[in-house]
């Protein structure tokens, strides 16, 4: 049941992002497309739907045991995407599947490199614009934040493997070619989507031991250096405490 639940909850995902790139595919104005295309991420985000190149995180925290819940996200997210691509080829705007093909002529004969580095810096946006979405304490700033982030990765013509889930199922392009492409995708969303987290949380550790040094320093908690005698011992003088000891008494009488 809980396979089922996180499938279901990708499922939906997939469907999101794939209105998204319907509306993308129906007009002709690029940036307006681009703005247009936000409507998946917005749903996905605010219905708290399972994304994969949101999720891929996991891994900081869960390793490989995060491998098979990952695995169910992005099948679901497939089977989402591919059940609006080829239900939109079945209606009258099926004519937008020429354009999501010529789309991924371009994408499916660039090499892997370019491919998986595009997808790097595709969910590297996915990640500061999700994570701005939910931090923003500013109401219209993590719209804003939101769409930009989006638009920005299209624009760019950056890699999303969930976006292009529904491109190649609307297109009709699938292959084993097309699907090794998918997966080189996917592997590049995931390292964009771990690069950022696992910078922010080594900035983070290193930032807490800094703290943690100066706090010490300040309670006066002696160095090994202080606890040196004169023969250069590590070990305390006690003698010389004593004797610093005694010298205090005498004055004090």
């Amino acid at each position: 049941m809980k396979y089922l639940s996180t499938f279901l909850n990708a499922f939906l995902a997939g469907l999101c992002i794939a209105i998204g790139g319907v509306v993308y595919l129906s007009v002709d104005n690029k940036i307006v497309g681009a703005l247009l295309f936000t409507v998946g991420l917005f749903t996905v985000v605010s219905f708290g739907f399972t994304l994969f190149t949101g999720k891929v995180w996991l891994v900081l925290d869960e390793g490989m045991r995060a491998l098979p819940t990952l695995g169910v996200i992005w099948l679901g997210n497939l089977a989402g995407c591919a059940a609006v691509g080829y239900a939109v080829r079945a209606t009258r705007i099926a004519g937008i599947a020429e354009r999501a093909a010529a789309m991924c002529e371009i994408k499916l004969t660039d090499n892997l490199i370019s491919i998986f580095l595009l997808a790097v810096l595709c969910n590297i946006l996915m990640y500061v614009a999700v994570d701005g979405y939910k931090r923003n304490p500013h109401e219209v700033g993590k719209y804003i934040g939101l769409f930009l982030g989006v638009a920005v990765f299209i624009l760019c013509g950056f890699e999303h493997c969930v976006a292009n889930m529904f491109y190649f199922s609307v297109a009709n392009v699938w292959s084993v070619h097309a699907l090794g492409y998918l997966l080189v995708m996917t592997l590049g969303n995931a390292a964009g989507g771990i690069l950022v987290p696992a910078i922010v949380r080594l900035r983070d550790r290193i930032d807490n031991e800094k703290k943690r040094g100066e706090h010490h320093g300040s309670t006066g908690i002696l160095r090994p250096s202080a606890w040196q005698n004169e023969k250069g011992s590590t070990q305390p003088d006690y003698r010389r405490a004593g004797r610093a000891s005694g010298s205090r008494h005498i004055e004090k009488r």
